[in-house]
């Protein structure tokens, strides 16, 4: 079961420069908790902006460059290769970026979102346009605005009809 895991404004926005916009600790909490143990497969500039692998997870990383390396990762150059390599784990979460995302639209059985309540202008990164028509919401769970959360936020899961 491939789910897609991203944090995404009211306008689709999902960063700039290559780093969040916003800053949501819970959300960083629970991306943790849920990707823990499992493949997270993402493009090279997403892994770039994290530095290293992210620890007790199997880093994927795509990129078109055939000489790219990256201590402790597995690197292809396809998004179907990515899904191969991740074959043993039964949710392998796809972090992105934003071409990322949008070609896993068609594979992903899950959406995993939290949606930041607030739109972002200055972003230059976006989360694909999504036909809800073609999924339900399994959950939800919103939260305010608090002194460690700027915005209001909901984590809100999707599973494909």
């Amino acid at each position: 079961m491939l789910t897609i895991i991203a944090a995404v404004a009211e306008n689709n926005a999902l960063g700039k420069n290559n780093d969040l916009i916003w800053h949501l600790p819970n959300d960083f909490k629970r991306f943790k908790k849920v990707t823990m143990g499992h493949h997270i497969i993402m493009g090279r500039k997403t892994f770039e902006s994290m530095d290293k692998p992210l620890p007790n997870r199997t880093t994927i990383i795509i990129t078109r460059n055939l000489n790219y390396h990256a201590d402790g990762c597995i690197v292809v150059n396809s998004l179907e290769n990515a899904i191969i390599a991740a074959r043993e784990d039964e949710n392998p979460f796809i972090l992105g970026g934003g071409e990322i995302y949008k070609q896993a639209l068609d594979y992903a059985e899950i959406l995993d979102l939290t949606l930041v309540h607030h739109s972002f202008e200055n972003a230059d990164t976006f989360f694909p346009k999504v036909d809800f028509s073609k999924w339900e919401e399994i959950f939800r769970e919103d939260h305010s605005a608090d002194k460690t959360h700027k915005y209001d936020y909901s984590f809100i899961r999707y599973q494909k009809k």
